[in-house]
């Protein structure tokens, strides 16, 4: 009966719509959707590239980039904007039937292309004339928005915007946006921010009305040119140990920026899969992950420059030079091994890692993998999975990672493992994954089974108490500083960096090769952000099982008589069942003593430093704020980066402190709040698991995520005033007077010049790493 009710009004809006669209083509003809498949190319005075893209860059992108950009209009290039906006949500925690992908530069290529597939424009494809292109264009009219009504000041009551980060999107197409401006005239663009400055508005109203022109991608210098053929060789030789070698390399690396050491300019690459090899233009295997049946005899894997800007929650930056070709071919080509046969692409193929690459040698798979650790757990920091807080709430907001050591012998045990116990390691697989709790019953006993094997392999190896000693965690030979690296969980998003940063961590991971490779297929590879509600927890619920075995392996290094105790304090109030599944199933059979000597009485701890100690030589120190702080600083950063308890929990998670000093210059530090719980095994109901008065603090120099949710700015001699006030919280109030004070909000009116100001210094101190920072995540408190 409802649904009949509201058919009628239905009817009425697009009846609405469809008078107020021949309205449009009446006054500016109709409308052309290949109009911007050919770009125009600017007048000799105007340069997209030069003087266009960099506003968008500042006062766009900073939000509309990625899979979480609003209407998923992307303002990173000049294709995005000619691509449109969709009303549909990539991130869906709830779909019930997976979606169409929608990614730019590979489910369609052309503006017309996207029209078919529910973009709207936002820039006119009616007749091109000034009036048109600013009564029309969907841009012209947003950033109009702004300028005639922009954001209140603090005391206005006129302040009604709902700029929370769960927020319903307001995607209105042409025909819709008089409407949007009557009744948001708050919400022109840049959405919740102060508007452009006089000078960016004219420049970007005099690009609008000219058409949105594009010169196109400058070419590319000739000795880039020369590295990408000699890489591109490199992964196509025709041998069959050449070809898995380069499958392997690509479903590692499909997310990575690559870029060449030899190379200034630092042009980045994505490495895709095309039906057509070196030489010719290359033809994008569109497949909805990178482990999907190409449906082609051949694969090629080809460089493809990035076309996008630079943006800090997707960069994973991966150096190709020539010490790296040495690498790869002495670890996968200059050792003895058969490569018979091709594995194929089907579903149990995808799910298993195990079985696809089992003739490429263990120990070569590993050391692919530790070479860059930091980059093979970004992975699951900063791919797909990387939003959300039903997808993070599997891991503690800080934590330690270390590897287990390579060796002739750990390949030798690792490989008969999976020889033996392959299949019960497979993963959960497919976008369109229809049922809930049987296949989680069935992966479970699945895992069980692969823990009794991994168990009975260990107490094979593992005798006495001197076979349990450091010397099981891997040094980085010495020279490789992602030996050491710190995860950090913020909500809904994470990021990890290289060394141990902050206090020592309630938990810690070790991690052995079978887990890592697992990690990677469960959440980046096998991962697809456009499926169905049940392959998205699957995914999730899965990523409970790895978790616990890197905290197993840790927990193994300690006394026997303090495992258990330790681990029921990580899983305080949950059942029998979830902390045996902690200490590896109820089947585990490891009963030897560590052989570590202990001398205090918090062996955890104490492991955690001789950890440190052990790792001393590689660990990377660049986040030791107090190796990079003037001396005046020093004592009230120390304070800060002290603060514990209850004050903290009315702290945002992520916020960027900068401190100007007496010299003119301004230092920024990343703060970090790490979320106590009891427990992260419920997929449900964490704020029933918080424990407050655990919650810690870190303090980094520089920036070490993507989504800040405050801004501070404070001078040095203000700096112990501000520490003092944070540490004293104990109110929302308490907090907003903090804020009015310290913070840089939205609505403040050198907002622009302090974010410019941060990225400049950002993009300047923090080269590699660095890029646009996602301002979604800001807070108005």
């Amino acid at each position: 009966m409802r649904r009949l009710l509201l058919l009628p009004v239905v009817i009425l809006i697009a009846a609405c719509g469809t008078l107020l669209s021949s309205q449009l083509d009446s006054l500016y003809g109709p409308a052309d959707p290949t109009r911007f498949d050919v770009p125009m190319a600017p007048s000799a005075d105007l340069s997209y590239l030069q003087t266009i893209q960099p506003i968008l860059n500042q006062r766009c992108v900073v939000c509309h980039a990625c899979y979480d950009a609003p209407c998923q209009l992307k303002t990173t290039s000049w294709d995005g904007l000619a691509r449109g906006a969709n009303k549909t949500t990539v991130y869906d925690a709830s779909r019930l039937l997976a979606a169409d992908p929608s990614r730019l530069y590979i489910d369609a290529q052309k503006p017309s292309e996207w029209r078919q597939r529910a973009f709207f424009p936002v820039l006119n494809e009616h007749m091109s004339t000034p009036e048109a292109n600013r009564a029309v264009g969907l841009i012209h009219r947003m950033l109009v928005l702004k300028q005639q009504h922009p954001w209140p000041s603090e005391e206005s009551k006129n302040n009604t915007l709902d700029i929370s980060a769960d927020r319903v999107n307001m995607c209105p197409a042409d025909f819709e946006m008089a409407a949007y401006e009557r009744k948001q005239p708050l919400a022109g663009m840049p959405f919740g921010l102060p508007g452009l400055s006089a000078e960016e508005h004219r420049k970007m109203t005099a690009w609008l009305e000219q058409g949105a022109p594009y010169e196109g991608q400058p070419a590319l210098p000739t000795s880039v040119i020369t590295r990408v053929k000699l890489w591109e060789n490199f992964l196509n030789g025709d041998s069959l140990k050449e070809q898995l070698f380069a499958r392997y390399a690509y479903e590692h690396l499909f997310l990575a920026h690559l870029y060449f050491g030899e190379d200034k300019q630092r042009h980045y690459f994505k490495l895709v899969r095309s039906a057509t090899p070196p030489g010719q233009p290359i033809k994008i295997i569109s497949t909805a992950r990178p482990v999907d049946d190409p449906k082609i005899s051949r694969v090629y894997y080809r460089l493809t420059e990035e076309r996008e800007t630079i943006v800090a929650k997707t960069h994973m930056p991966y150096r190709l030079d020539a010490k790296r070709m040495a690498r790869w071919r002495s670890l996968f080509f200059e050792v003895p091994y058969q490569v018979d046969k091709l594995p194929g692409y089907s579903e149990e193929t995808a799910a298993n890692p195990f079985a696809t690459f089992a003739q490429l040698p263990v120990g070569a798979r590993y050391r692919f993998m530790l070479d860059e650790a930091e980059f093979t757990i970004m992975g699951f920091i900063k791919g797909p999975v990387c939003r959300g807080q039903v997808a993070l709430n599997v891991i503690q907001d800080q934590f330690w990672v270390t590897f287990l050591a390579p060796s002739d012998s750990y390949d030798k045990d690792v490989d008969a493992l999976l020889q033996q116990s392959a299949e019960l390691a497979r993963l959960p697989t497919g976008s369109r994954t229809t049922g809930l709790l049987a296949p989680w019953l069935a992966y479970g006993k699945l895992e069980n089974e692969y823990l009794k094997a991994r168990s009975a392999l260990l107490a094979k190896s593992i005798k006495k108490p001197a076979d349990v000693s450091l010397n099981l965690i891997w040094d980085g030979d010495g020279n490789n500083d992602n030996a050491a690296l710190t995860v950090f969980r913020h909500f809904d998003n994470a990021s990890v960096v290289k060394g141990f940063v902050g206090d020592t961590p309630k938990t810690a991971w070790v991690i052995g090769y079978p887990l890592l490779e697992r990690i990677h297929y469960l959440l980046v590879a096998n991962y697809d952000v456009y499926g169905n509600v049940g392959h998205q927890l699957a995914s999730r619920l899965y990523m409970d099982y790895l978790r616990a075995e890197g905290e197993s392996t840790f927990l193994m290094l300690l006394p026997k008589a303090q495992r258990i105790t330790t681990r029921d304090d990580w899983y305080r109030g949950d059942s029998q069942s979830v902390r045996e599944q902690v200490y590896g199933g109820p089947a585990s059979t490891l009963d030897v003593d560590s052989g570590i000597r202990y001398v205090s009485d918090n062996p955890k701890k104490e492991l955690l430093e001789l950890m440190r100690k052990r790792l001393a030589p590689v660990i990377s120190t660049t986040l030791d704020w107090t190796k990079q702080t003037p001396a005046a600083l020093q004592a009230p950063l120390k304070s800060l980066a002290a603060s514990k308890g209850i004050a903290l929990q009315w702290l945002p998670e992520t916020a960027l402190l900068v401190v100007e000093t007496p010299d003119g210059k301004a230092r920024s530090y990343s703060l970090m709040r790490n979320t106590a719980h009891a427990s992260v095994s419920h997929l449900l109901g964490e704020r029933k698991e918080l424990v407050p008065a655990e919650d810690t603090l870190t303090l980094t120099p520089g920036i070490n995520f993507s989504y800040p949710n405050a801004f501070y700015r404070v001078s040095a001699a203000e700096l112990p005033a501000m520490v003092s006030a944070l540490q004293g919280l104990r109110s929302e109030n308490d907090y907003a007077a903090f804020s009015k004070r310290w913070a840089v909000r939205r609505d403040n009116q050198d907002f622009w010049t302090f974010s410019d100001t941060l990225h400049k210094r950002y993009f300047t101190e923090q080269a590699l790493e660095a890029g646009i920072l996602d301002y979604n995540r800001l807070e108005f408190r």
